[in-house]
């Protein structure tokens, strides 16, 4: 057993030393596939012991706690902002974006597969959400509700979705060629529809802190596990096109 771990920690080393090396040209593939392995296991573990506490007593005095303060802003036009706020984390939203994104995707960067991921990713990041919710089966907040729910709690949906559409989404624009000024607005954009998407759903009374918590790291774990994925899968199409000699330099447009 120990004789095992000490190689595979040499062969590990003997490989990093091979490939790890800026100049090398599957040095941006592994270093996101580690990165990304590294975030979904923390993430992972987090997000089960989470779950443990849902129903335990040092929770919901956080959920009650962090729930009356944000509450206690509620004003009727906090309330049409934050109703603005949560319907762009729902169906119609996602699909306008995506159409603008794709658009922008096939006709200026002539790019199909960001296209494909960026759908895969939200599509079966809610399919998972209906299976967690199903499976934790936790009732809504009892207080005043000032949006229609008629699904169960934890995780939350809109969180979960938020980070995972809006989270892969700045993932991409760092995989494409742009000003910094204009990725960092856009990445600016990004993480604070998330951050606002989630917080909505504690304003409008739908969910508890918690079930937003749970929701960001499970979107979070699943943005991780498709990075890792579909940079498994390009490091090994690049391979293979390098054994075959049919290998070419992939260019984004820049902006």
């Amino acid at each position: 057993m120990r004789k095992g771990i000490t190689q595979a920690i040499s062969d590990f080393v003997d490989f990093m030393r091979e490939h790890g090396s800026r100049n090398h040209p599957y040095f941006p593939y592994y270093f996101l596939i580690v990165i990304s392995f590294i975030v979904f296991v923390i993430g992972t573990n987090v997000f089960v012991e989470l779950s443990g506490e849902i129903s335990g007593s040092v929770l919901r005095e956080y959920d009650t706690k962090v729930t009356d303060f944000v509450t206690s802003f509620r004003s009727p036009e906090l309330n049409n902002f934050f109703q603005f706020v949560t319907d762009l984390g729902d169906l119609y939203a996602y699909i306008v974006v995506t159409t603008i994104v794709a658009l922008f995707f096939f006709f200026k960067l002539r790019n199909k597969r960001f296209i494909f991921q960026l759908v895969g990713v939200v599509i079966l990041s809610a399919l998972a959400n209906i299976a967690l919710k199903r499976a934790f089966n936790r009732a809504r907040p009892t207080i005043e509700h000032l949006v229609v729910v008629k699904t169960l709690s934890y995780p939350s949906g809109h969180a979960m979705s938020a980070m995972a559409f809006y989270g892969f989404l700045t993932y991409l624009i760092f995989q494409i060629k742009m000003k910094r000024w204009l990725r960092a607005i856009l990445a600016f954009i990004f993480i604070s529809l998330i951050i606002l998407i989630g917080l909505s759903r504690i304003y409008l009374g739908v969910h508890f802190p918690s079930d937003v918590a749970g929701g960001f790291i499970a979107g979070l774990i699943w943005v991780a596990f498709c990075i890792v994925l579909f940079n498994i899968i390009a490091l090994l199409r690049l391979r293979k096109r390098r054994r075959d000699g049919t290998y070419e330099v992939e260019e984004n447009l820049e902006e």
